[in-house]
This record gives structure tokens, C-alpha cells and sequence, in this order.
């Protein structure tokens, strides 16, 4: 007959795990990205994490979000705590287009909060198209993000929309508000409008986006810096996208994806700036840059 040993017993019991331990675990996860990934894959597994948009970035990696601001007090600065608060290493590039309200104030204390954020001044007002070439000029990331001043695109979804280019699968990353994503309901006309310049503009360029207009849009840095652009308000969608959907002289397409986004659009009366006449506008555009530079 064989007796079963009886199990071994540990002389000292292991010291059991505290609320201050605990807490100390959670402050080194959140401060290690590498760690933080490496915990969320270990716990839910690559393949869920990959869907949720938790995935390693290279090192040294840095995203570039440029932010044209017009008379903006009421909505910067905590736009620009949510875009502070996205765990990707960044530097913000803010263009204030003359603001005429109490936005240049509130520039002016969100500099000295933050080390990684640079205000540039227009000389005049000039529109969103010319405060995003100023910015662009001044990027130094891996890769270049458009970024509201207001709060109709949620930064939280950096991630998901640099993924198709951190795993090299994109050079340019296009959010879409129109395939599969919470909205909030608001004018009619105006989606009506917005899917009838991105149907032309897919005519032009031989695209399929779902969204030309959208102000989500991510660019490897060489992209965007090695375009001409010319457009001064709201035509930057169309000629921007037109331009990376031309054809390079010895060289292949720019690669482009497309990932759903939400949005929480503003009404006129919250400080919405787009009208009719920018969508005539962005029509001259298509055409334009379609026909030449």
C-alpha cells in the first residue's frame, strides 16, 4: 500500500497583497505603455487586444496633432486634455487663425501647462486649409493627425486610427463617420451634402471612401509634407484628397484605409462653422484638383 504524502505546508505563508501594493502595480502599468500592452495581451489575448486597438508601438514613435483653433475658448482646453490624456507619445501643434474671442488667453495658459505643445499665430484670418499647412511645416512625429478644436471627434480613437499604419498596411488613414459608428443626430442636408461631394470626389479620384469630408485623417509625415497644398478653408478635404489619390510618376499609390469613427456634431449655435457656401466651395475643389495642381 501506498500512502499519499500529506501536502507540503510553507512554513510562512506568503504576505498578503495590500490596497498600497495595489495601487503601486496599477501606477507602473499606467506609466509603461510596453507594460501596459504587455499586461492587456497577457490577460484578454493578441487577437482581442489587436480589435480594441491595444498593440506595441514602435520605439521612439511619436504622432504629430496638428489643431487649427478659431475662436475656440469655450471647447480648447479640454479638447486638448483629451488629447493629452490618449497613451501614444505626441506633440501638439496648435495654429490660432486670429482669433478674435478669448481663445488666444486660453493658447496662451495651455502653453505653459504643457512641454509638448506649440502655438503658432496667423497674421490674419486665413481659414482651416491655410492653419493646417502652417502646422504641417512644423510636425515632427512619425505620423500627422488632424484634430478639431471642438469636441465633435473624440480623441480617444487615436489608436484604432493609426493601427492600419503602425502595422504597415496604410500611408494614409481616413476616418469615416458613415459605416457602422455611434452619431448624434443633427441636420439632414448636411450628411446629404457630405456624402454627395464624397460620391463625386470618388468619381474624380476612382476612390471608394464613404467620408471625403471627414476631419479625422492620418498621414505618414513624408505624405503631407510632400504635398503642395493651396486650399485656404474648407477645400483642404477635397484637394488633400485628391492629391494622395494621384498617381506618383514611377513610384506606386499612396495606400489608403478607412476606419469607422463616432461623432458628436455641433449645432450652429454651439460655434459649427461650415455652411453652404463651403460646400460649393469644396465642388470647385473636386473639380480643380482633379483637372491640375
Amino acid at each position: 500500500m501506498i500512502e499519499t504524502p500529506p501536502p507540503r505546508l510553507l512554513e510562512t505563508p506568503p504576505p498578503a497583497a495590500t490596497a498600497d501594493d495595489a495601487a503601486e502595480l496599477l501606477g507602473r502599468v499606467a506609466a509603461d505603455p510596453g507594460l501596459r500592452v504587455a499586461v492587456l495581451q497577457g490577460l484578454l489575448g493578441e487577437g482581442p487586444c489587436r480589435q480594441l486597438g491595444i498593440y506595441p508601438l514602435p520605439p521612439g514613435f511619436r504622432l504629430s496633432v496638428v489643431i487649427p483653433v478659431y475662436n475656440e475658448e469655450r471647447w480648447l482646453a479640454e479638447l486638448v486634455r483629451r488629447v493629452q490624456v490618449v497613451p501614444i507619445p505626441k506633440e501638439l501643434i496648435l495654429v490660432n487663425d486670429c482669433s478674435t474671442d478669448g481663445t488666444p488667453a486660453v493658447l496662451k495658459q495651455l502653453e505653459r501647462d504643457y512641454d509638448n505643445l506649440r502655438v503658432f499665430h496667423q497674421p490674419k484670418n486665413m481659414g482651416k486649409g491655410a492653419a493646417l499647412r502652417e502646422g504641417f511645416k512644423h510636425c515632427t512625429g512619425d505620423l500627422v493627425i488632424v484634430q478639431d478644436a471642438d469636441w465633435e471627434y473624440d480623441p480617444a480613437e487615436y489608436p484604432k486610427l493609426i493601427q492600419p499604419i503602425v502595422d504597415g498596411r496604410a500611408d494614409v488613414v481616413v476616418g469615416s463617420r458613415f459605416i457602422g459608428h455611434e452619431h448624434r443626430v443633427l441636420y439632414y442636408w448636411h450628411s446629404v451634402a457630405n456624402k454627395g461631394l464624397t460620391l463625386l470626389s470618388n468619381m474624380f479620384t476612382n476612390l471608394n471612401l464613404t467620408d471625403m469630408e471627414t476631419c479625422y485623417k492620418v498621414f505618414r509625415r513624408e505624405v503631407i509634407q510632400g504635398l503642395t497644398l493651396k486650399s485656404n478653408r474648407f477645400g483642404f478635404e477635397p484637394e488633400v484628397t485628391a492629391k494622395i489619390a494621384r498617381k506618383r510618376k514611377g513610384r506606386p499609390p499612396w495606400r489608403i484605409f478607412e476606419v469607422p469613427i463616432s461623432y458628436s456634431g455641433r449645432t450652429y449655435e454651439e460655434g459649427k462653422k461650415i455652411g453652404l457656401k463651403d460646400a460649393f466651395q469644396a465642388l470647385y475643389c473636386i473639380i480643380r484638383y482633379w483637372w491640375k495642381d
